[in-house]
C-alpha cells in the first residue's frame, strides 16, 4: 500500500492569529479617514424667489416629471421618446454606469482572500539500461501541484473606504446619467420650439417679401407711365431685395436647427418628414406647474446629487490614503502536493500558514503629503458643491425672470404688430387715393416686418426661458428605459461575460435616488 506523508508548517504564532481574525471580522476593525457628511448650505432652507412664485402654478401631480407635455404637442411628446432610446450620448452614460458597477465589483473582490496556483508540474521519466549484470527499463511518472492563498486583514478599513468609495462613484455615475437625461430633453424642446420659431420667421420674412414686391412693381409701372418719381421705384425696389436676403438667413436657420434636433434623436441629418405635420406653431405657456419648495428641487437635481456622491467618493479615499501610513497585517497559507509513480514512493501533502506583517515606514513624507492631496481634493469637490447649489438658484431665478419678462414683453409687441399692420393698410389705401406719399407706405412695411419679427422672437424666447426654468429645477430625469438597448446588450453579452449586469435597469426607476 502506498504511504502517505502529511507535513505541516503550522507555526505557534497562527495560533494568535486565528482569534484576531474572528475579532477584526466580527468587529470590523478600524476605518480610518473622515466619515462622509452631505454639505450643506445653511441658506438653502430658507431660500425663496419671488420670480418663481409669480409663475408657479401649483399642481396636485408630481412636478418636472413630464413639463414637456404642458405645450400639448404630440409630436415633441414622440420626439422625446425617440431621443430617451437612441440618444448617443446617454448610451454612453449607461454604459459609463456599467463600468462604474463593474469597478464596484473589483473593489468588493479586494475584501476576500486571493489564492493562485503556485505550480502544477507533471513529467514522465522513460529510462533504458542495456548491458551489465543486471540490465533493465524504468519507467515513472512524477506529478506536483502547489496553490498560494493571502488574505489581507481589512484592518485599517482600506477596503472597505475604497467600496464605500466606488459605491459613491456607481451612485455619481446615475446621477450623471439622470442630469444628462434633464439636458437632453431640455436641449430636445429647446431645438423643436427653435425650429418653429426659424419656420415661423421664414414665413413671415416671405409674406412681408411678396408683399413689398407687389408695391414694387405698382412703382414700377407707374414710374415707366411716368405717374411716380424714379425715387420711390428704387426705395420699393430696395426694401422688396432688403428683406428678399433675409429668406436664405432664415432658411439656413431652419436646416441647421432640423438637423442638430435629428443628432438628438438619434437619427442622421435629415428632413425629418413628421415636422411638415404643423411648422411655425410656437405655444405660449405662461406658468410652471410646481408643487414643491423651489428649494427642494435644487437639491434633487441629478447635478447637484451628482456632485454630492463625487464629494462623498472623495471622502472615501482620503481613508484609503491614510491607511498606507500603518501596518497591513496579510495572512498567508500554501498548499503543496506531489506524487511519484514508483511503487516505493509516497505521496506527500504539505501545508503551511502563517501571517505576513508589512510597513512601509520610510516613506512616510509621501505617504502623509498623498493623504494631504486627497484631502485637498476633497474640500475642492465641497466648494464645488456648494458653488453649483448657488449656480442652481441663479438659474432658477434668471429662467423665472426672463419667463416674466418675455411675457411682459410678448403682450406688448402683440398690440405692436396689430398697430403695424393696421398702420401700413392705412398708408397703402391713402397712397392708393393720393393722399400721402409713397414713403409712408414704405415706413409701415418696414415697421411691420420689425414688430412681426420681435414678436416672433418674444414668444421663442418665453417657451425657451420656461424650459430653462424646469431644467434649472432638475425636472425630467425620471425614465423608464434600460440602461442599453438589446442590440447594445446581444453585442457586448457575446464579446464579454456581463453575468447579470446588462439586465441592470434605469437608474431613474429607483425613486430611492430622488431622495438622496
Amino acid at each position: 500500500m502506498r504511504s502517505k506523508r502529511i507535513k505541516s508548517a503550522l507555526t505557534g504564532p497562527t495560533r494568535f492569529t486565528l482569534p484576531l481574525l474572528y475579532g477584526c471580522v466580527l468587529s470590523g476593525c478600524v476605518q480610518l479617514g473622515p466619515d462622509f457628511t452631505s454639505p450643506t448650505e445653511p441658506w438653502v432652507d430658507g431660500w425663496s424667489s419671488q420670480s418663481i412664485s409669480a409663475v408657479t402654478d401649483h399642481q396636485p401631480q408630481a412636478a418636472n416629471v413630464q413639463w414637456w407635455s404642458a405645450f400639448d404637442d404630440p409630436l415633441l411628446d414622440r420626439l422625446i421618446s425617440e431621443a430617451d432610446a437612441h440618444n448617443s450620448s446617454l448610451r454612453i452614460a449607461g454604459l459609463s454606469i456599467l463600468e462604474s458597477r463593474a469597478r464596484l465589483g473589483i473593489a468588493q473582490a479586494g475584501r476576500l482572500p486571493q489564492a493562485r496556483i503556485a505550480s502544477a508540474d507533471a513529467f514522465y521519466i522513460d529510462r533504458n539500461q542495456s548491458g551489465g549484470s543486471n540490465p533493465q527499463d524504468s519507467h515513472f511518472a512524477q506529478y506536483s501541484a502547489g496553490v498560494d492563498v493571502g488574505w489581507e486583514l481589512d484592518f485599517w478599513g482600506r477596503y472597505s473606504r475604497a467600496i464605500e468609495s466606488s459605491n459613491a462613484a456607481y451612485f455619481a455615475a446615475q446621477a450623471n446619467y439622470q442630469d444628462l437625461l434633464v439636458l437632453l430633453r431640455a436641449q430636445v424642446a429647446t431645438n423643436y420650439f427653435a425650429l418653429r420659431t426659424a419656420e415661423a420667421r421664414l414665413r413671415i420674412a416671405r409674406d412681408n417679401a411678396e408683399r413689398q414686391k407687389r408695391s414694387y412693381e405698382i412703382t414700377e409701372r407707374l414710374f415707366k407711365s411716368g405717374n411716380s418719381a424714379e425715387l420711390d421705384l428704387q426705395q420699393a425696389k430696395s426694401q422688396y431685395l432688403g428683406t428678399l436676403s433675409s429668406i436664405p438667413d432664415f432658411e439656413a436657420q431652419v436646416a441647421s436647427t432640423r438637423n442638430a434636433l435629428a443628432v438628438l434623436i438619434g437619427r442622421p441629418p435629415s428632413d425629418l418628414p413628421e415636422l411638415a405635420e404643423q411648422t411655425g406653431l410656437i405655444p405660449l405657456v405662461d406658468s410652471a406647474a410646481i408643487n414643491e419648495v423651489p428649494a427642494n428641487l435644487l437639491l434633487r437635481r441629478p447635478d447637484i446629487r451628482a456632485a454630492q456622491w463625487q464629494v462623498a467618493a472623495q471622502s472615501a479615499l482620503v481613508g484609503v490614503a491614510e491607511t498606507d501610513l500603518y501596518p497591513s497585517l496579510t495572512l498567508l497559507g500554501t498548499i503543496g502536493w506531489s506524487a511519484s509513480s514508483l511503487s516505493a514512493a509516497s505521496d506527500s501533502l504539505t501545508l503551511g500558514a502563517g501571517p505576513s506583517l508589512s510597513w512601509n515606514i520610510f516613506d512616510q513624507g509621501l505617504l502623509r503629503n498623498n493623504v494631504r492631496v486627497q484631502d485637498a481634493r476633497l474640500q475642492q469637490l465641497i466648494v464645488a458643491y456648494r458653488d453649483s447649489v448657488r449656480q442652481a438658484a441663479r438659474e432658477a431665478d434668471d429662467a423665472a425672470t426672463g419667463l416674466i419678462k418675455s411675457l411682459e414683453r410678448e403682450r406688448i409687441l402683440h398690440d405692436a404688430a396689430a398697430a403695424a399692420e393696421r398702420s401700413l393698410e392705412l398708408a397703402t389705401a391713402q397712397y392708393r387715393e393720393g393722399y400721402s406719399d409713397f414713403q409712408r407706405v414704405l415706413d409701415a412695411q418696414r415697421a411691420l416686418a420689425s414688430q412681426q419679427d420681435s414678436y416672433l422672437l418674444s414668444r421663442s424666447a418665453a417657451v425657451s426661458n420656461l424650459i430653462s426654468l424646469y431644467k434649472s429645477l432638475g425636472g425630467g430625469w425620471q425614465n423608464q428605459q434600460p440602461l442599453i438597448d438589446d442590440a447594445t446588450r446581444e453585442q457586448m453579452s457575446q464579446r464579454t461575460d456581463w453575468g447579470d449586469l446588462l439586465d441592470e435597469s434605469s437608474p431613474t426607476s429607483n425613486k430611492a435616488q430622488a431622495n438622496d
